[in-house]
């Protein structure tokens, strides 16, 4: 039985270190490069079957969503380069193109490079290895699409001080009796960007343009400057697009999903939103509750892809104007903005398939900082919190160690009196610990119930935003970056070596031998960890050691005074 406890343990950290190995493997296959700088064009065009079709071709956005070629909103000629607007807020730098009227470049102010921390992160931007941009439209005869050109004055905006808000409007050549203006509102202390379209229509015929919001993206991991822990053998968080509608509630879509056509989630609704989310942020289009709306996702070239919504303007009399508004939202994964942004939207914040655990350890880990200003500090707090609500069956896995601890005599002794029998050896065995009143597996429970929670809280510290560029003390300046100096997992590896002797030793010496490497292997891989990651399992061991000691010590007292009776 004992060495049935021996295996179960065994294949845990076998199975975690095979998980650990693998996450790096598919992270480094990951960030190879995909496509050449060349072999993307200037301002990609969007896809065909994307977008509704000409006025009058269909009453309802579900009714145009399949349209022919020449109602893509990719159709018409190439706009010109264009001109570059700035707009500058307290939170972001922001440049949008006069070719489209579309963002072209989004630059975080308090999200900064993990490759440099002085230096701003940029999140969106036409780089050929990163490749994501906005592209809005209308869709209808003459009505302005990405491609078309408008007329901005003046070109730098800023938000002012003692302002909430700050206006950028852009002006597309009139066609057909129609005036389009396009606007981009920025508020203070928000990452949403209302995009809007007025429509006036002055010719003597009705219209009835829809409008599209997508991103354009390539499927490229982000980039070393927004994740650090994906490039030092973290797991691979999730990357691509994301639907959430209270039908379906949130569905990830996978790029690869894209390629085969496996789209899951609801095309049309009256709710909801669309985006695109990688590690640490999302940018998503909110349309307003209860408007129609079809989501769409597609593959548009060699790994480009679009996510979008598409919705209905009009109809417009003669002489009247009209406005759709889609707000986007393009920021850090925040927990308490997404909570007031949408519904669902804090879902993006990827704590993998333990949601349901990890949500809630976040919520404690985010009031202890509340509490103590520190996220350093928070995770400690928080291992010491969730070590004391497990030590009933940390306990008990203990004593049960301690106990084999000291039967580890009276075992030798056994096998040196049934040599290689081994089913004389076993029976034996068995029978020793009914009298000792042993359970050889009630190590393992506890370890197996705690597992979930140590994933959940993994997750925790590997997607929060929070913990980006957090400092704890001294040399650890940044949580979610790799120990500069690797103190913490030498510390680890001392730890789990103290903790290996603490409990018996296997009899079998290939399995001795094992136990004894397997602190080296676990340190390698924390090497590459995020410090937190790290933290927090060297204060796990830092307490489980003293746990350990403290029960040892108590049994081998209670053994040496049943010995003196």
């Amino acid at each position: 039985m004992m060495e049935t406890r021996r295996i179960i343990l065994l294949v845990i950290f076998s199975f975690s270190a095979l998980m650990l190995w693998d996450a790096w493997q598919k992270h480094e296959a990951a960030h190879a490069p995909k496509l050449p700088p060349s072999t993307l064009p200037a301002l990609p065009g969007a896809p065909e079957g994307t977008a509704p079709k000409a006025p009058g071709a269909a009453s309802t956005p579900a009714a145009a969503a399949n349209p022919g070629p020449s109602a893509s909103p990719s159709a018409g000629p190439v706009a010109p380069a264009g001109q570059t607007v700035t707009v500058k807020t307290d939170l972001f730098d922001v440049e949008i193109n006069t070719a489209g009227g579309d963002i072209r470049r989004v630059t975080m102010k308090k999200q900064h490079s993990a490759l440099d921390s002085t230096q701003p992160l940029t999140l969106m931007e036409p780089d050929p290895q990163h490749y994501f941009v906005t592209q809005t439209g209308l869709l209808g005869d003459g009505m302005p699409n990405h491609k078309s050109a408008y007329e901005a004055d003046p070109l730098n905006y800023a938000l002012a001080d003692g302002k909430e808000s700050v206006a950028v409007r852009l002006k597309a050549s009139e066609a057909n009796g129609v005036e389009v203006t396009k606007i981009f509102t920025f508020r203070r202390d928000s990452y949403v960007i209302d995009v809007a379209y007025e429509v006036t229509n002055r010719s003597d015929k009705p219209v009835s343009p829809y409008a599209y919001f997508q991103f354009l993206r390539d499927s490229n991991a982000p980039g070393p400057q927004a994740a650090p822990t994906s490039k030092f053998g973290g797991v691979n968080t999730f990357t691509g697009p994301a639907v959430y509608t209270e039908e379906s509630h949130f569905v990830k879509v996978s790029f690869k999903d894209v390629d085969g056509g496996k789209l899951n989630y609801p095309k049309k609704a009256k709710d909801g939103w669309i985006a695109i989310v990688q590690h640490y942020f999302v940018s998503a289009w909110l349309p307003k509750e209860g408007t129609e709306r079809e989501y769409f996702t597609n593959k548009v070239g060699d790994n480009l892809y679009t996510a979008g919504v598409v919705t209905a303007v009009g109809p417009i009399a003669p002489g009247a104007t009209a406005r759709v508004d889609v707000p986007a939202y393009i920021g850090p994964q925040e927990t308490e903005r997404l909570e007031h942004v949408a519904p669902g939207l804090k879902l993006v914040v990827d704590y993998g398939w333990l949601y349901v655990l990890a949500a809630p350890i976040f919520t404690v880990l985010k009031w202890i900082h509340s509490v103590v200003g520190n996220w350093g500090w928070s995770i400690i707090l928080l291992t010491i919190i969730i070590k004391a609500l497990f030590y009933p069956l940390n306990a008990k896995a203990g004593r049960s160690m301690a106990q084999m601890k000291v039967l580890a005599p009276k075992m030798e002794k056994l096998k040196e009196i049934y040599g290689e029998d081994r089913q004389k050896l076993n029976m034996a065995m068995m029978e020793l610990y009914k009298t000792e009143k042993i359970n050889p597996l009630g190590g393992c429970l506890p370890i197996l119930v705690q597992i979930p929670v140590f994933i959940a809280l993994y997750w925790v510290l590997l997607a929060s935003i929070e913990l980006r560029h957090a400092p704890w003390l001294g040399w650890i300046q940044d949580l979610s970056a790799p120990d500069p100096y690797f103190i913490l997992p030498v510390i680890y590896a001392v730890s789990m070596f103290v903790q290996t002797r603490l409990n018996p030793q296997p009899a079998d010496p290939v399995q001795a031998k094992v136990m004894l490497v397997m602190p080296i292997v676990f340190s390698v891989f924390f090497l590459f960890f995020p410090a937190g990651l790290v933290l927090y399992w060297v204060v796990q061991n830092l307490l489980s050691i003293l746990q350990q000691w403290h029960i040892n010590k108590t049994l081998a007292a209670e053994a040496a005074a049943k010995a003196r009776r």
